[in-house]
């Protein structure tokens, strides 16, 4: 009985865990643009909180960019000569592994950077994921919603970014309600 509780304890760890491990997925320039000549990526970048774990998505034409990591003072400069990282797919996933640092890039394309094709991104920590709080036995049991009671409707999210983030954590939770809902049979 003993160890089929701590297997539980272990398994609802987990699942907070695996819903809240991975980062979100930003793809650049999203919604009103994409890896382009027309995008303020400084002002873009600004309206972002990255954190390590996160991951960047470029998407662009094969034929017209590209996307080089650099340097800072090839970002300052525009060159790709040294490029640390070359992405030429269209549609390329940067992961964001290390907080407390700051990624450049740009378009290696002979004028393109110089037109504002650049980006700077300063990578936090991750967030801290909560810590599961075990109910101690014999603690009271929240009510049970009512059969037939509608659940008011969710809000939409407002990014791809919002969505991808959403669906892990959704996932982990109802993982981690299940396994506490089987965790109050025992």
């Amino acid at each position: 009985m003993a160890s089929t509780r701590a297997l539980l304890v272990l398994a609802v760890s987990m699942a907070a865990v695996l819903g809240t491990a991975h980062g979100a997925s930003y793809t650049v320039g999203a919604p009103a643009g994409s890896w382009d000549l027309r995008t303020n990526y400084t002002s873009w970048a600004s309206g972002v909180t990255f954190r390590a774990g996160d991951q960047l998505v470029f998407k662009y034409s094969r034929a017209a960019h590209n996307v080089l990591e650099v340097s800072r003072a090839d970002y300052d400069s525009c060159s790709g000569s040294s490029a640390l990282n070359t992405f030429t797919t269209g549609d390329d996933v940067v992961p964001l592994t290390s907080g407390g640092v700051t990624r450049y890039f740009i378009c290696g394309v002979p004028g393109h950077c110089d037109a504002g094709m650049k980006l700077a991104v300063r990578v936090e920590a991750a967030a801290p994921s909560p810590t599961p709080v075990a109910m101690a036995p014999g603690a009271a049991r929240p009510p049970m919603a009512t059969p037939g009671a509608r659940a008011p409707a969710a809000v939409a999210p407002s990014s791809s970014a919002a969505a991808a983030a959403g669906v892990g954590s959704l996932m982990g939770l109802g993982l981690g309600a299940a396994m506490a809902a089987l965790m109050a049979f025992y």
